[in-house]
């Protein structure tokens, strides 16, 4: 199984863990709301699961632009 990360701004492979057995506590996924997880972690058939976050890229231009927070998608 592998947990796979992407930035969900840019779709930039930020990185993949393969593990046979993965605990979602482990992840941290259990501190999220059920909103977020719904919005963030998607399991597929075959046992990945993907996970949406953000890259140093994309954190930095939001950091430099505040704006874009107010965006649902600020890379065209």
């Amino acid at each position: 199984m592998s947990i796979i990360y992407t930035c969900r701004h840019c779709g930039h492979a930020v990185g993949k863990i393969e593990q046979p057995i993965v605990d979602s506590s482990t992840l941290g996924l259990d501190k999220l709301s059920a909103e977020d997880q719904k919005e963030m972690v998607h399991f597929n058939q075959n046992g990945d699961v993907h996970i949406k976050t953000i890259c140093e890229n994309c954190e930095a231009a939001l950091g430099q632009n505040p704006q874009y927070h107010e965006l649902d998608f600020f890379i065209q």
